[in-house]
């Protein structure tokens, strides 16, 4: 297990760093914001450190994302929707040059118009439609408005080498040499700012206990959350690398990728109030049973999906 890295530096060195890279240019930052854990640790490091700069300072724009999938676990859609609200008004008492935005697919691209619409089948681990429809492409364009009105941006994201070898490798991956920053997997003129790369887990618990939320938010009941589900965060989906965010992450309860939804059985098991949740689990079940034996079979055309289903076959056109 890696050392914590606030034994090795102290949170006044990450707070004066996060502090010298947005004083460097005049380029926006855009940071993810997911709800969880990591996310709520960066963007807290953050406030914390553009609160202490002068007021003369603040020139550079700050835009929170959050992407609204329509079908997310309702305490995160619910969490997530409070956070922005917050973030919203205390940043205006704060005279920090803050704005949330909470993005949403097209009802074009929605999970229900896809499935039942389109003939969609339900995702699998091989097709991952829902990924870049729901989360990727809503993240994409708010990416590439930002940068066609400024001419470059900075993306911040909660993520942690430690979290997996592949994720490590990825961020090493595009890391620029003798730079804080990271290449875009994407876009050009963009750039990537981890400022919690090299933190553990235990780091982000023992920084958002022992810190108060700057926005009024008690990070006390994010912990909570986490031991009823049981789960961990689904990052802000910027490419396909990520993985799905089904099993024991928070994510969509209608994910089909997974074999079991665990924070979605943990969160009606440990608290009645809950308890609501189970036609939600139920219909999570019934869209994974969809197509059983078949779902190997669906394959992507050009303009249609073509799959097997109780020894049928269906030409789903698509629009």
């Amino acid at each position: 297990m890696s050392e914590p890295v606030l034994k090795k530096r102290s949170l006044h060195e990450v707070i004066e760093e996060i502090k010298t890279v947005y004083l460097d240019d005049n380029r926006p930052w855009i940071i993810g914001f997911s709800g969880g854990k990591d996310s709520t640790c960066m963007v807290q490091l953050v406030w914390t450190a553009l609160s202490m700069l002068p007021a003369d300072k603040l020139q550079k724009k700050i835009y929170v994302i959050s992407s609204n999938t329509l079908v997310e676990a309702p305490q995160i859609a619910e969490r997530i929707i409070r956070n922005l609200e917050k973030m919203e008004k205390y940043a205006k008492k704060a005279n920090l040059p803050l704005e949330t935005n909470l993005l949403r697919p097209p009802i074009s691209d929605t999970f229900w118009v896809r499935l039942l619409g389109l003939g969609y089948p339900a995702p699998t681990n091989w097709f991952r439609w829902c990924t870049d429809m729901l989360k990727i492409s809503n993240a994409d364009r708010f990416i590439q408005e930002t940068v066609s009105k400024h001419g470059e941006a900075i993306v911040l994201l909660g993520m942690r080498k430690n979290e997996s070898k592949a994720r490590s490798q990825v961020m090493e991956l595009y890391k620029i040499e003798n730079s804080k920053l990271s290449r875009h997997s994407k876009f050009d003129l963009t750039y990537v700012y981890t400022p919690i790369e090299d933190f553990s887990a235990e780091d982000v618990w023992n920084y958002l206990l022992e810190n108060k939320n700057p926005w009024g938010e008690e990070n006390r009941d994010l912990l909570a959350m986490y031991q009823d589900a049981n789960a961990s965060e689904c990052p802000l989906v910027i490419d396909t690398s990520t993985a799905s965010c089904g099993g024991g992450r928070f994510g969509c309860w209608t994910c089909t990728v997974v074999d079991n939804q665990s924070y979605l059985s943990n969160l009606i098991d440990n608290d009645e109030k809950n308890e609501w949740m189970e036609v939600l689990a139920e219909l999570r079940e019934e869209l994974k049973n969809t197509q059983p034996e078949f779902r190997y079979f669906c394959k992507k055309c050009e303009n249609e999906f073509i799959y097997d289903k109780e020894k049928n076959i269906m030409h789903v056109l698509v629009i």
